[in-house]
């Protein structure tokens, strides 16, 4: 999409995204990365009137490596796909430690 700004993932909270969950949406739909990139920022344009996106090498890197995002991305990324975007974080959550 022509004009559309790539978001900013500076100083907000850092998360882990759930790389292999957004491929499989993102695949359900048919969608190609450059699609899933468009479907966000049409979904920003809508929300706010402003086109804000990320860009295809990023949705790469969370794809294949979960790179680690500003929780802003996986927000965006959650618009594009019509989905809540706690459903798109990794679960890290700590093994319950062992009782001795």
């Amino acid at each position: 999409m022509s004009g559309a700004r790539s978001a900013f993932d500076g100083d907000g909270e850092r998360v882990v995204p759930d790389g292999m969950t957004i491929r499989r949406r993102r695949r359900h739909r048919g969608w190609s990365r450059r699609d899933l990139v468009d479907a966000i920022a049409r979904a920003s344009q809508r929300a706010s009137g402003r086109d804000q996106t990320i860009t295809p090498n990023l949705l790469q890197a969370i794809e294949e490596t979960n790179e680690t995002v500003a929780y802003e991305v996986v927000c965006l990324i959650s618009a594009g796909l019509d989905c809540n975007p706690v459903e798109l974080l990794l679960d890290e959550t700590p093994p319950p430690e062992e009782l001795h």
